[in-house]
């Protein structure tokens, strides 16, 4: 064998293991694509029609994709352009629609948002509850066992589900903010806001967050001004800042409502969701001027003023 031949039999061998043992080189996450993980019942689900408009997006804006959904090319855990509908389940748009379109056309051209979203319709703050949500799930009477299917398609666990979305997401950016919209069901608990003060805390220990950099905002429900059936679910919201620090309660006042009382029109979606990110725009000290108008006449005291307390039907 010739003395290079033995240099080669020598070195190769050693390449091989040094190559073996160095780290594999991932991308880190970026800091300048923020992410909000957005949960709640029927109104965070959406629905209303969509214009024509609105079926392009900006790519900055994006949403992770919550289910295989092989008519859209969508797979589970990868990220997407946010057209609507944003979620397997949500027929048309949502009020995260206008939360991120109102986001990045206020935010500087290096900034992203995408936003992780889940909803289950017609469910109390409890179903998110990691430590209640199968009592939960127990005790729904007769009338109320159409709700399990829904939570089910979470792997039966909507809140793993959702901490499984969310370190998905944590791979690709920063988590800035949770946004729930919430209330309808449990519109008479003075609880409401110590439950999701719970939620909160065990999302900040799960996804190893600091709570000084996680906003939480809440959404009111359809307001007293439009005979919100379970407006009496703002009065008992108006309490979570002082139980949960960094948290803030986003108005619904003259937000436009189905007949039904209980749903927000296609409108008052896309307003809701503009109001989401009104706030946390000025909270990372941005002004919300585009869309140049609103999509509702909203209210003098529409973003300072809580709801009047109303008698709501149980």
């Amino acid at each position: 064998m010739t003395e290079s031949a033995m240099k080669n039999n020598f070195l190769l061998p050693l390449l091989f293991a040094v190559l073996a043992l160095a780290p594999t080189s991932v991308a880190a996450p970026d800091p300048n694509f923020h992410i909000f993980l957005c949960f709640g019942q029927s109104n965070m689900e959406g629905g209303g029609p969509l214009l024509e408009g609105e079926r392009t997006v900006d790519p900055r804006f994006q949403v992770l994709a919550d289910f295989d959904t092989p008519a859209r090319n969508r797979k589970m855990g990868e990220w997407y352009d946010a057209i609507p509908p944003l979620t397997r389940r949500t027929r048309g748009i949502s009020m995260m629609d206008y939360f991120g379109r109102t986001m990045i056309a206020n935010l500087p051209k290096k900034y992203r948002v995408g936003v992780v979203k889940l909803g289950v319709s017609g469910t109390r703050i409890e179903l998110w509850d990691k430590d209640a949500f199968r009592a939960y799930l127990d005790s729904l009477p007769p009338d109320g066992q159409w709700k399990k299917p829904i939570a089910n398609e979470y792997d039966s666990n909507p809140y793993e589900y959702l901490v499984k979305l969310a370190k998905i997401a944590q791979r690709s950016g920063v988590i800035k903010g949770i946004l729930i919209h919430q209330g309808e069901s449990n519109f008479e608990d003075q609880e409401w806001p110590t439950k999701v003060k719970k939620i909160y805390g065990d999302l900040m220990h799960d996804l190893n967050l600091d709570p000084k950099e996680v906003t939480l905002l809440a959404g009111e429900v359809v307001n007293a001004d439009q005979n919100g059936e379970k407006a009496n679910a703002n009065v008992i919201m108006k309490n979570l800042p002082g139980t949960l620090p960094n948290s803030h309660v986003i108005s619904s006042a003259g937000v436009p409502a189905n007949r039904d009382r209980l749903h927000f029109t296609a409108d008052g979606q896309r307003e809701m969701g503009r109001r989401y990110a009104e706030k946390m725009l000025g909270l990372m000290g941005y002004k919300a001027t585009e869309p140049k108008e609103p999509y509702v006449k909203r209210a003098a005291s529409a973003t300072t003023e809580p709801a009047a307390s109303v008698s709501a039907k149980p």
